[in-house]
């Protein structure tokens, strides 16, 4: 069977999330220190304000696959709170999500999507909300499909058949590839999608998880592609 289309994660798959994060948290954190105050005397460390947003997100679960709109709801609370005015939400939300798209790609990525890219059509499906053209890398993909967009997060199959809508591929010419054993691997192989498991660490892998492939470094990704 042939590969025609490669999917991709992103957070933990093309770049570390954990570090991107925080320093997007902390860029906010110092712009409301700076030119809102009012919000800092009542959420005076980074950890605080951190737990005030996880409390928020924990009274909606059903947005939890709209990261955007959870944050801006949040923001629109804390100038609520503070009696500020609410165009403060977007003010700060800019400042996070530039930051946000602030990444460092993985050793070998960014040289293994350009050469990828000129054998196959490259995708995105993504649960966060970092933006590939913001990062600079958007030219390489042929489509990006975010959990916001499809209304739904992974591994619910429904973000996964909106992607071989947007690829125009059966699901067995699609292979993706991603770090979270449930949400990418479990997630894509339902709906009968080909995976690559990225497993840097080298973890034991869960009970029952069955990928097509391993990689621990993105440099083995062709190899892996042609061996499917």
């Amino acid at each position: 069977m042939t590969i025609r289309c490669i999917a991709f994660d992103l957070d933990d798959t093309l770049w570390d999330c954990h570090s991107v994060l925080h320093h997007a948290e902390q860029a906010q954190f110092h712009y409301l220190e700076q030119h809102y105050p009012a919000v800092v005397a009542r959420y005076p460390s980074l950890e605080q304000l951190i737990t005030s947003r996880l409390t928020y997100l924990e009274q909606y679960p059903e947005l939890q696959h709209d990261l955007t709109r959870l944050r801006l709801r949040w923001l629109q609370q804390l100038a609520l709170e503070t009696e500020l005015a609410p165009s403060m939400a977007e003010q700060v939300f800019q400042v996070f999500w530039q930051a946000r798209n602030q990444v460092k790609l993985f050793p070998a990525v960014l040289a293994k999507l350009e050469g990828l890219s000129q054998t196959y059509p490259l995708g995105v499906i993504t649960n966060g909300n970092a933006n590939v053209h913001q990062i600079g890398i958007g030219h390489l993909f042929c489509f990006t499909l975010s959990s916001a967009e499809a209304g739904v997060a992974k591994p619910h199959p429904a973000i996964f058949q909106q992607a071989l809508m947007k690829a125009q591929v059966a699901a067995h010419e699609m292979v993706y590839v991603g770090d979270d054993p449930e949400k990418d691997v479990i997630g894509a192989q339902q709906v009968g999608l080909r995976t690559i498991w990225f497993n840097p660490q080298q973890r034991e892998p869960p009970i029952g998880l069955k990928p097509d492939a391993i990689m621990t470094n993105f440099a083995e990704i062709e190899a892996l592609v042609k061996l499917l």
